[in-house]
């Protein structure tokens, strides 16, 4: 009995000396776990933050950089609907801006399809309202092969949708085209000028022949990278800048402004 008692001492004295490697390795994984986070917050997905920024600007109905370029924010000040105000006209009434917002949603109700079709930075097809003007944006990246001119067939379901409209709008509007500032090495354009002003004119003779809008309702001009949507030098900001606009202006006597005087 005396020595079993003696052995039961002994084992309870016995201790753990390595009881802190628990700790130490508890104390490493939440070290770790706290670096991974803070890695996967500071981390800015470029591209997502573009397409955030221009969804807002869609939805807002704004024209401006909205952030990703040059101050300010927005070129002027929104008026009632949500239209640009240009300086030193006074803006536009109430009911000129709801006029042309009507016109705009029927229209982004008809094309809505196309605009789901890439998560790029800028849709394959925007409705933009700005100060008597619907500017309708599309996007060359999916309308052009790079340094070409010639529509791509699978975009013209996009052209033909679109065209309906302007067709049963029966106004004048200008087809625009816009590229970034990367100069054309080669091929058949010596330089943005020519590449936006023939990809503005295929819009425009497209039209015209498959749709038989009249000839004096159109124009079309290039703009080379003169007038960009956004001033930084990444490649996202490129894609924006690269896009033809159809802009059609509304006069301040036109019908479909002054509802009650029988517009279409």
């Amino acid at each position: 009995m005396s020595g079993h008692r003696k052995k039961k001492h002994h084992e309870e004295e016995h201790e753990n000396h390595e009881r802190w490697l628990v700790s130490y390795a508890d104390f490493i994984t939440l070290l770790f776990a706290f670096f991974v986070v803070m890695y996967s917050v500071s981390r800015v997905d470029t591209k997502k933050l573009n397409q955030a920024a221009q969804s807002v600007r869609w939805a807002l109905h704004m024209s401006g950089t909205g952030g990703t370029g040059a101050m300010p924010i927005f070129d002027g000040a929104p008026s009632d609907g949500g239209c640009k105000v240009a300086p030193g006209t006074g803006g536009q009434s109430t009911a000129t801006a709801k006029a042309i917002e009507e016109v705009r949603r029927r229209i982004e109700r008809k094309v809505q399809p196309f605009t789901l079709l890439r998560s790029g930075p800028l849709n394959v097809i925007m409705v933009v309202e700005e100060n008597r003007r619907l500017v309708f944006r599309l996007a060359s990246a999916d309308f052009f092969d790079p340094g070409q001119a010639a529509l791509r067939p699978r975009v013209l379901a996009v052209v033909d949708a679109l065209a309906s409209e302007l067709k049963a709008l029966d106004r004048p509007f200008r087809v625009e085209g816009h590229t970034d500032d990367t100069q054309i090495q080669g091929g058949r354009f010596q330089g943005n000028w020519d590449l936006s002003a023939a990809r503005a004119a295929t819009v425009a003779a497209y039209l015209e022949a498959a749709h038989q809008i009249p000839p004096s309702h159109l124009s079309a001009v290039g703009f080379a990278n003169t007038r960009p949507m956004s001033r930084e030098g990444t490649p996202e900001a490129h894609e924006m800048n690269r896009r033809i606009e159809l802009v059609v202006e509304f006069q301040h006597d036109d019908p479909l402004l002054h509802p009650g005087d029988g517009s279409p």
